[in-house]
């Protein structure tokens, strides 16, 4: 009965304001004793090559991968990793970011990644905060580790036999040797049981641990397969970094389950990047507005040196693109679908996303809700739950929604509602057809090449200076990052403190990507009755001389 009640074309049901996906549903594995390693191993699949790195050509195939997640998950189970413990990944995209994934995630024990462009201070946050009992990572970033966790056990991800350095106990590739132990006992790991700790920017003060679960994943898994045909094997260029949910979600699991091969970059570069496509045949290229931009900025200079005919697809996430950035790159790119997607590190990934060019060509549009996930839109200051083409913050809910913010019910609290739903802090609307736009943002992250840069942790280290009073931090439009972090400073009396000495006060303290771009004194910041920064007010001034 209530799905009579479901518009077909909308998929809006008027009986309890909820919006349902139109496409397919996922068949969800019913087995409750299921973690995602095992979900994503059992898929029969033709594949051969699971990962290239694209500098050296070493591989996995499928079945050297697996037995390499064996060995490992065999090793550490022997070190004493039971289920429950949380072990951290600092590393570099890899063709063995995965392997340690994986090896963790089939103990029942908890992954939680973090940005190697961190600095130790902002690691030491996160290890206070999840408390891993071993850490895997390489010999360039030891230090960030041992610098905030000095007794934490590491296991060193190179190929190097060396373990002079301290807190080194072994190499990943010593692990990877040894023979699985047929006397291992397995812990029972059910789909319930948390998987990852992902970190997501936080809008008021620090990063929060985003807890997913296996169900989590291997949702997302249907999900990653929903979008590309299984029997059809395809290369993906991994550009996107793996220690973020996107990265994470495509290379470390959902592709594998397709059959299909990942060339790993270890870093973005453009000429590499390009360079992969041509060498490696690539079909899929997963990158953020900002390379597509460049790309279509730089389109035929491109042509000229690279030949990119294998390439029928790029997948764009971070931030919707506009009607000028697509039509641009189909003319350019005349063989080259554009397909987008809108998700959260607390969605698991993908919510929303365009699966063809026809649906792409719907301009601005986040896409159709994903397979098995329904949708609200609510009015954020009634509470109102409104119909098709009407603005309010868009609320998910579905099988992929995390379980919560670690060790922080009051968080959990203000963004999961008592049914599920997750609270997006996106503000959106639903056209007539089941499109998702994205229309302005209620939280305050800004958005700087795809990476979340709350403005919160730049105010309060700008209020440790001497010489400032107050300020402010807004995103401010670029058009090669999207937006920028621009501070509004106000100086104590007597203070002659310089713009650049602002500037490079903050990037002494932050990971290059969070740093303040441009700088603007003000004599006070503007802010309501209860002392909240007035940023749109600030946004208005900033921009209104552009």
């Amino acid at each position: 009965m209530e799905n009579q009640k479901i518009d077909p074309r909308s998929g809006f049901n008027s009986s309890n304001s909820t919006y349902y996906s139109k496409r397919k549903p996922l068949p969800l594995p019913q087995n409750h004793f299921l973690d995602v390693t095992t979900f994503i191993s059992s898929h029969s699949h033709h594949g051969n090559v699971a990962f290239i790195d694209s500098a050296t050509n070493r591989h996995f195939t499928f079945r050297q991968l697996w037995l390499a997640v064996d060995s490992v998950s065999s090793s550490l189970s022997s070190t004493g990793i039971r289920k429950g413990d949380v072990v951290l990944l600092l590393s570099p995209n890899s063709i063995y970011f995965p392997v340690v994934c994986l090896s963790v995630m089939s103990l029942g024990a908890i992954i939680t990644t973090t940005n190697p462009l961190n600095t130790a201070n902002e690691i030491a946050k996160q290890i206070n905060d999840s408390k891993p009992v071993l850490a895997f990572t390489t010999s360039q970033l030891i230090n960030k580790i041992t610098a905030s966790s000095p007794n934490l056990p590491i296991i060193l991800i190179e190929e190097n036999e060396e373990l002079q350095q301290g807190g080194v106990i072994d190499t990943l590739h010593n692990l990877m040797k040894k023979e699985p132990s047929v006397n291992r006992v397995k812990e029972r790991i059910n789909q319930d049981d948390t998987a990852t700790l992902l970190y997501s920017s936080g809008t008021t003060g620090p990063s929060k641990g985003v807890v997913s679960s296996h169900r989590n994943l291997i949702s997302m898994v249907q999900i990653v397969q929903s979008r590309f045909k299984s029997d059809d094997l395809q290369t993906f260029i991994c550009t996107v970094p793996m220690f973020h949910i996107y990265g994470l979600i495509a290379f470390a699991t959902g592709i594998l389950a397709l059959g299909s091969t990942v060339v790993v970059l270890s870093k973005f570069d453009m000429h590499e990047m390009l360079f992969s496509i041509e060498k490696f045949r690539a079909t899929y290229l997963p990158l953020v507005p900002p390379i597509l931009v460049a790309m279509l900025n730089n389109a035929e200079a491109i042509r000229a040196k690279y030949d990119l005919s294998s390439l029928h697809s790029v997948l764009s996430g971070g931030a919707p693109l506009s009607k000028e950035v697509i039509e641009g790159f189909v003319e350019k790119y005349p063989n080259v679908s554009i397909l987008q997607g809108y998700g959260l590190t607390e969605s698991t990934g993908v919510g929303a996303s365009t699966d063809s060019l026809e649906e792409s060509r719907r301009y601005g549009t986040a896409g159709l809700l994903s397979p098995a996930t329904e949708g609200k839109i609510v009015d954020p200051e009634s509470g109102e739950e409104l119909p098709v083409n009407r603005t309010g913050e868009l609320w998910l809910r579905g099988p992929t929604i995390m379980k919560g913010y670690f060790s922080n019910a009051e968080a959990t609290a203000s963004t999961l509602d008592s049914q599920g739903w997750l609270k997006t802090g996106d503000l959106c609307y639903v056209d007539n057809d089941g499109f998702i736009f994205v229309v302005d943002r209620l939280k305050e992250l800004i958005k700087y090449k795809g990476y979340q840069v709350p403005p919160a942790e730049l105010e309060a280290l700008l209020l440790t200076h001497p010489a400032i009073l107050d300020a402010a931090v807004i995103p401010y439009p670029d058009r090669e990052a999207g937006q920028i972090p621009f501070a509004y400073v106000v100086r104590k009396d007597e203070s002659s403190l310089s713009e650049n000495e602002v500037m490079d006060f903050i990037a002494k303290q932050v990971a290059p990507y969070k740093r303040i771009r441009r700088v603007a004194f003000t004599s006070s910041v503007p802010k309501n009755p209860s002392g909240k920064i007035l940023r749109k007010d600030l946004i208005k001034l900033a921009t209104s001389k552009l």
